[in-house]
């Protein structure tokens, strides 16, 4: 049997050197002034799916949303050994927050039509807050998984998978189709160098518009001829607007976000004194009297 499975990526910024300069005004990141990177536990999920790929022979289709250039994250995986990529990009998709970002996979998913698994990293390093997968579970009325670090079995109508709990691990089935996300527990394989020189010409249209217009081309044939040339290669990569997907508006980007980000700011943890402590009863029991007096205790 061929199983679906839709894997959703994030390109985000490196958070790692983040500071209030990152900022904009209405509160989002200022994305251009931070370099662009795969989110690590995207790849985990991207790696889980590749597995259930090798071993029942599933479809892979990675989807994406984000400005155009979030196409790097798309190539990436189909250098790694994703099937179809989608990007859902549209200007009335910027500022979202989780829930209008939710909202607006979920209208690409339904797009997309039939599909058995779809899996998420756990959590996004920009946001960090863990909620898209669930929430997007929620819109596609759909069972989902979370903490997952492996799928042991899957079958026409359910799936088994072990997924880690605080002190050990739990194994779980349910029916599909069912989201899950995915936390650290594999180790994603390296883009594939076969696959890198067949895939290094995936463009979806604007690219290929684009294209054209830096080589001062203006014959609309030739740019049709080789965007159906791509499909027949399967390297175009499918372009998603708000509308293409049939999303509210009034659900997406700014609109469709209640919570907005205030202000951030870089916290410093400098070291303070240190202290040795004699190992013996009496060291111990001067140490708690000491931390009871001055309220560190108590």
């Amino acid at each position: 049997m061929s199983y679906t499975v839709i894997v959703f990526v994030k390109q985000v910024p490196d958070t790692q050197n983040i500071t209030g300069d990152a900022m904009k005004p209405d509160g989002t990141v200022n994305r251009a002034a931070l370099p662009a990177i795969f989110n690590p536990e995207d790849l985990n999920a991207l790696e889980l799916a590749l597995q259930l790929k090798d071993r029942f022979g599933a479809k892979v289709v990675v989807g994406t949303m984000g400005p155009p250039n979030a196409t790097a994250v798309l190539r990436a995986s189909l250098y790694r050994g994703a099937d179809e990529c989608i990007l859902l990009t549209d200007r009335a998709f910027a500022g979202a927050d989780t829930l209008a970002t939710s909202y607006a996979l979920s209208c690409c998913a339904k797009k997309y039509g039939k599909f058995d698994l779809i899996l998420c990293g756990r959590q996004a390093i920009d946001g960090d807050t863990a909620q898209v997968g669930p929430q997007l579970a929620e819109k596609l009325a759909i069972p989902q998984l979370a903490y997952v670090e492996d799928v042991i079995d899957l079958s026409k109508d359910k799936v088994s998978v072990k997924r880690t709990i605080e002190g050990g691990y739990e194994v779980l089935e349910a029916p599909t189709p069912v989201l899950m996300t995915v936390i650290e527990g594999n180790e994603p394989r390296p883009m594939n160098a076969t696959r890198i020189m067949k895939y290094k010409r995936a463009r979806t249209r604007s690219e290929l518009a684009k294209d054209h217009a830096d080589a001062n081309y203006t014959d609309a044939e030739s740019l049709v001829e080789e965007a159906d040339n791509l499909v027949a290669k399967n390297l175009l990569i499918h372009e998603w607007s708000a509308e293409d997907v049939g999303a509210d508006k009034g659900r997406v980007g700014l609109p469709g976000s209640p919570t907005k980000v205030k202000k951030i700011q870089s916290v410093i943890l400098t070291g303070g004194d240190a202290k040795s402590v004699e190992p013996t009863e009496a060291g111990i029991s001067d140490l708690i009297h000491e931390l009871i007096e001055d309220h560190t205790l108590g």
